[in-house]
C-alpha cells in the first residue's frame, strides 16, 4: 500500500501545522514533502502534479474568500486546480477543504456559529460508505477552530455532518474536504490558543478551557487521525 507512495503536504500557515497526519507518514515510512506554502519567494514554484500520488492542504486563518488579497494562495489556487484535474487523492483540512469546496463551485460561508473546543461530529449515510471514513465510529469526537464552513460541492455528497456547523466534511471525486481536526494535541492547541487569543475572547472560552476539551479527548482523536491518514493512503489506486 505505501510501497513507492508520494504525499505532498501544503502547509498554508506557521502556526497551523499538520501534526498528527505527518506522525504518521513518518511512523508508516511513507514518503512525504512539506511545502511551506505561506513562506514561498515570488520566484519559487510548486512543484508538478505528476511528482506525486496524494496530496493534503492544509489550514490557515485566512478566509477561503480571501485567496485573491494574498500572493501564495493566488499561485495555490491554480494549483488546486491541477491537483483536482489529476484525479489523484486529495484531502483539504479547514481552510484546505473550504478553498477546494470553493474550486469546486461551492460557495464558503459564515458558520451558524464560530466553533472552537471539542465538539462531537457524525457520519451520515454517505459519510458510512465513503472510504475515507472507513472503521470510524459513527460519532466521534473532533477539535474545531473556524468561523467560516464550505457548502458540499455540485454533485458532491455530504459525509459528516454536526451541529451547530451543519456541514464537517464533503467528497467529490478525488477530493475530500474536512473543516475539523483530528491531528492536534493538546500542546498544539496551546500554540493555536496562544497565537489567536482574541479569537477565544470571541466565544467566551479561556485558553485552558480549550485545551483540557482538546485533551479530554486527545487519545481519541489520535486514534482517529491515524485511520483516516490510513484509510486517505488507501485511496491511492
Amino acid at each position: 500500500m505505501s510501497a513507492g507512495l508520494r504525499v505532498l503536504i501544503i502547509q498554508n500557515d506557521e502556526t497551523e501545522t499538520l501534526g498528527q497526519y505527518v506522525r504518521y507518514l513518518k511512523t508508516f515510512r511513507i514518503d512525504y514533502t512539506v511545502l511551506h506554502a505561506y513562506g514561498m519567494e515570488p520566484d519559487d514554484f510548486f512543484p508538478p502534479v505528476d511528482f506525486f500520488d496524494a496530496f493534503v492542504v492544509g489550514p490557515t486563518p485566512i478566509s477561503a474568500n480571501e485567496v485573491e488579497e494574498h500572493a501564495y494562495l493566488r499561485r495555490e489556487w491554480d494549483y488546486l486546480g491541477e491537483i483536482i484535474d489529476c484525479g489523484r487523492p486529495c484531502l483539504g483540512i479547514c481552510c484546505g477543504g473550504q478553498m477546494l469546496a470553493r474550486k469546486l463551485g461551492a460557495d464558503v460561508k459564515r458558520s451558524p456559529e464560530k466553533e472552537i473546543g471539542g465538539y462531537d461530529v457524525r457520519l451520515t449515510q454517505d459519510g458510512r460508505e465513503d472510504p475515507l471514513f472507513a472503521s470510524f465510529p459513527e460519532e466521534f469526537p473532533v477539535f474545531q477552530w473556524h468561523s467560516d464552513m464550505f457548502e458540499v460541492p455540485p454533485g458532491g455528497r455530504l459525509l459528516v455532518e454536526g451541529a451547530p456547523c451543519p456541514i464537517q466534511a464533503f467528497g467529490l471525486g478525488n477530493v475530500r474536504g474536512i473543516i475539523f481536526h483530528l491531528e492536534i494535541d493538546r500542546r498544539e492547541a496551546g500554540r493555536w490558543a496562544d497565537a489567536y487569543p482574541a479569537e477565544l475572547e470571541a466565544v467566551g472560552k479561556t485558553r485552558e478551557q480549550v485545551l483540557d476539551e482538546c485533551g479530554e479527548r486527545e487519545h481519541e482523536m489520535r486514534w482517529l487521525a491515524a485511520k483516516l491518514m490510513d484509510n486517505f493512503v488507501r485511496l491511492v489506486g
